[in-house]
């Protein structure tokens, strides 16, 4: 398969090696904070790319996913701290005839990790005296905290236990590529559901099988969608 990688940080990267061992082609590869307003995301820039890969940044993701829909592309976006605006994008790829496929966080791991979440937090509904909340540490370097993935976490501990508010603890320093924990804590005991992540691969894998599945669908998609056929 084709592909076009728009950003080249430590994702792009790993997406651009792992989709080589994996027998892929890619064709061409786009900075990502050139491309705030998407108006120079060309067809032939694209180079006849099936699908293309974002990871960019908050702030360039909205102009990189219309200027895309607007080509009709088949995208992989795993940027955060966009979905405010997802009604409007939603709108452009349907538009367009194009189809986004996305997710903060594409390890196939996690997505079990927030079933699994959402399973404990039911068994805790109703029991006050432990206190429950969200931790999750990243490298250093990682701009948004809460990250994309604690507050999904957040978010399926709430449908499942609508009386609690699930308060989000957030460090960034270090190295490490993001582990995130739900806790229910009393005096006498404490449970953690924690998920760490060992290596960026991972994510850079997800995506690759996301762009794999993508060709011949239209429309807008979450990683949920894809791995179990239906809603979280």
């Amino acid at each position: 398969m084709k592909l076009a990688i728009i950003g080249h940080g430590r994702m792009g990267q790993a997406i651009s090696r792992l989709a080589t061992a994996r027998g892929h082609s890619v064709v061409a590869t786009v900075s990502g904070q050139a491309q705030r307003d998407g108006g120079s995301l060309t067809a032939e820039r694209l180079a006849g790319a099936e699908v293309v890969l974002e990871f960019t940044r908050p702030e360039s993701a909205v102009g990189n996913l219309l200027g895309l829909a607007r080509l009709g592309a088949r995208v992989v976006s795993g940027t955060t701290g966009w979905t405010e605006a997802l009604p409007r994008i939603q709108e452009a790829f349907l538009a367009g005839g194009g189809a986004l496929i996305h997710s903060a966080n594409f390890s196939l791991g996690v997505q079990l990790f927030l079933r699994a979440a959402g399973d404990l937090a039911r068994q805790f509904a109703g029991r006050p005296e432990f206190a429950a909340y969200v931790t999750e540490i990243h490298h250093a370097a990682k701009r948004d905290a809460p990250s994309g993935t604690a507050r999904i976490l957040q978010e399926r501990l709430r449908r499942a236990d609508a009386g609690r508010e699930f308060p989000i603890s957030s460090t960034r320093a270090g190295f490490g590529a993001g582990t995130h924990a739900a806790v229910f804590d009393t005096e006498f005991e404490t449970i953690h559901l924690t998920h760490e992540t060992r290596s960026r691969d991972v994510f850079a894998a997800g995506a690759l099988s996301a762009a794999e599945w993508l060709p011949g669908r239209r429309g807008v998609f979450t990683l949920d969608q894809m791995l179990f056929g239906e809603g979280p």
